[in-house]
């Protein structure tokens, strides 16, 4: 199957999801109930609460996106952008604290960057009845070969790679330059595969498991994606376009 004869990747991913930024308190308890349904009461990295929400201290300087099925009856994922405060501008993104001794700071040492250019993707889950394979109950979103199927039966994971675009495409509202985010070992190799150039900035260190420290500059991730790709990001880029423009009237 050629690129050209493959199904359009954002006519699909229209017909089963929805992916918005959660602007009102009711979307963003949607987006802490899956964090705790998934990080809590599944992987139990962060302690079940009896209300069933999963926060912490970065989330008043967060921005959150929330995929939910396209008839909007089944929340299916959701992530978050961390922000530096405005009101403290060193205070660090969660990477810093986590990799500190691990940086190459001759990469890029985010502490010499603008700070208001910065930002951090993490937190991202898919609830369970949304994952495609067996054997993930370790993992809170992830992508392998797997996710790509094989010449015979394409396949393509849409919600990790659909809340990491609309965490790229909410961070270019705000004026973000670079993203970091710490990822599994081999995300960079399967983004590769989707024209997407994460670039490992330090030693891995452990954290729910083994996790590289990593950017991207946010100007070059469209740029670089393939032409099989780019639809799915037009489609994402304008359901998130059309939930800011309903929140501003």
């Amino acid at each position: 199957m050629t690129e050209q004869s493959r199904p359009n990747l954002g006519d699909g991913y229209k017909q089963y999801f929805e992916i918005a930024p959660a602007l009102d308190q009711a979307r963003i308890n949607d987006v802490f109930f899956i964090r705790h349904d998934v990080y809590a009461r599944e992987l139990g990295f962060e302690p079940v609460r009896e209300d069933q929400r999963e926060t912490d201290k970065y989330d008043y300087r967060s921005l959150h996106c929330l995929v939910r099925s396209a008839d909007g009856t089944r929340l299916a994922g959701c992530a978050r952008l961390v922000l530096t405060d405005p009101q403290e501008p060193e205070a660090p993104l969660p990477f810093e604290v986590t990799c500190r001794n691990t940086l190459d700071r001759s990469i890029i040492d985010p502490a010499k960057q603008p700070r208001a250019r910065i930002a951090e993707v993490s937190r991202l889950a898919v609830m369970s009845e949304f994952r495609r394979r067996k054997g993930e109950q370790q993992s809170e979103a992830t992508i392998s070969d797997q996710d790509f199927g094989d010449r015979n039966q394409p396949r393509f994971p849409y919600l990790p790679v659909s809340l990491y675009m609309g965490a790229v495409i909410m961070a270019k509202r705000q004026g973000i330059e670079t993203l970091f985010t710490l990822t599994e070992p081999r995300l960079a190799e399967h983004f590769a595969k989707l024209g997407v150039n994460i670039i490992p900035i330090g030693g891995p260190v452990e954290h729910r498991g083994q996790r590289l420290p990593s950017m991207l500059r946010v100007d070059e991730v469209y740029q670089g994606l393939r032409l099989l790709i780019r639809p799915l990001w037009h489609v994402i880029n304008a359901q998130i376009d059309e939930a800011y423009a309903k929140a501003s009237v």
